[in-house]
């Protein structure tokens, strides 16, 4: 599962920068200034969870069981949030109104926010010397 998570950190963290610097360069002149702020919203919270899954995959104390559950509701999340954000900032761009599934986008950053509780909810469940 270590090896999963790793793997899907790194790439979810180049497909950020990547879609960083595509937002600062190549969307600059295509949408305006707040659908571009909004984009890079997605692509912050894209890293973060970049960032939080290869502290997940580095764990010892962490179970196989939470680092997956943690590890899908990222991936799920992420797509929902993150994809959904990217949609609707660059939604003038499409044929596709991203408006239309918008509705995911909390429900994104509640699977993300689910993510994190399950964290907590295992160092809460640990003895404190093995923390």
């Amino acid at each position: 599962m270590n090896r999963t998570i790793f793997i899907t950190a790194t790439i979810l963290g180049m497909l950020a920068i990547i879609l960083g610097a595509f937002a600062a360069h190549g969307l600059k002149s295509l949408i305006p200034l707040e659908s571009q702020h909004t984009f890079e919203t997605g692509v912050r919270y894209q890293m973060y969870h970049a960032f939080f899954l290869l502290i997940i995959g580095n764990l010892k104390r962490l179970s196989v069981k939470a680092k997956r559950t943690i590890y899908y509701l990222v991936i799920i999340g992420l797509v929902f949030f993150s994809g959904s954000i990217y949609g609707l900032a660059t939604n003038t761009l499409t044929t596709f109104d991203f408006k239309s599934i918008g509705f995911i986008t909390p429900v994104g950053g509640l699977f993300l926010i689910l993510a994190w509780l399950i964290l907590l909810i295992n160092f809460l469940k640990m003895r404190t010397d093995k923390l």
